[in-house]
């Protein structure tokens, strides 16, 4: 069975393409990063742009890291060069799989710190 499908691209239509805007490959970078990095979604800011073999990434986000009065959650946690290396490597796997795309370029800059707010167990 052929289909043929005609997607508008602005000034042509080519057919059996589509084209998925630049906005909604940031959307879905910001949603996976916040949720991966554990940050709200609207700390993290994002640009995608095409590269040679795929697509780039810039994320700037702040960095959950434990309260400085626990310092037992202290002693326990990654460094943050560290864990910012591993955040790149997970971070370009999964947004390659949700994209569909090959993410070439992960650049990753820390904003800041901020703390996880702790949950009342009832």
């Amino acid at each position: 069975m052929r289909v043929d499908q005609h997607i508008a691209t602005g000034e042509a239509t080519v057919p059996g393409r589509v084209d998925v805007k630049e906005r909604v490959y940031r959307t879905v970078t910001e949603q996976a990063s916040a949720t991966l990095i554990g940050v709200p979604r609207g700390d993290v800011k994002v640009d995608v742009a095409e590269h040679p073999g795929g697509i780039a990434v810039r994320i700037a986000t702040p960095l959950p890291v434990p309260d400085l009065d626990d310092t037992v959650a202290i002693s326990q946690s990654v460094p943050v060069l560290e864990r910012a290396r591993q955040l790149q490597e997970q971070l370009q796997q999964d947004l390659s799989g949700v994209l569909g795309r090959d993410v070439t370029r992960i650049t990753l800059t820390i904003t800041g710190a901020t703390i996880p707010e702790r949950r009342r167990v009832r």
